[in-house]
């Protein structure tokens, strides 16, 4: 099963972006990393708009997480599940979707299968891509059983 992040923003050559490669190249079948440009408009409009392109460069068919601060909080192993659980059913593809600064519009919120958090705290977006990079990485060495999870 293929394993992408869809953002909003562009990562540009940084730290962040190296590291979410990093996990990425770790991956079976190497993980993609989707961007979409911020909104030029603000507020509602804006956040429709990125909605709409965010929701157009999804895979047909994919199963879209959505992480939004009113998600539900899962532990590695139970990603490393639910993951496992898609991939048995023959899922082709997985999208773990970031939204911009005023978050997923109602639409992206719509088409989610599943809307995880992050905690409690707020996180730079850019933070938020590596260590959600990692957790797809870690999930997929949780289901091989590779002592890199030591829980």
């Amino acid at each position: 099963m293929r394993i992408s992040i869809a953002a909003i923003g562009k990562s540009g050559q940084s730290p962040e972006h190296d590291l979410v490669h990093r996990y990425f190249n770790r991956l079976p079948h190497k993980g993609a990393l989707i961007e979409r440009d911020s909104s030029k408009t603000s507020g509602l409009a804006g956040k429709r708009d990125e909605g709409k392109r965010l929701l157009a460069a999804l895979p047909a068919q994919c199963k879209l997480v959505v992480l939004d601060e009113n998600g539900v909080n899962l532990s590695s192993v139970k990603w490393a599940e639910q993951i496992s659980s898609w991939r048995d059913a023959g899922i082709r593809d997985a999208v773990f979707a970031i939204g911009g600064a005023d978050g997923h519009s109602e639409d992206v919120l719509a088409a989610a299968d599943k809307t995880l958090a992050f905690g409690v705290q707020t996180w730079p977006h850019m933070l938020v891509r590596a260590m959600l990079a990692e957790q797809l990485y870690r999930a997929e060495m949780i289901l091989a059983r590779h002592p890199y999870h030591h829980a």
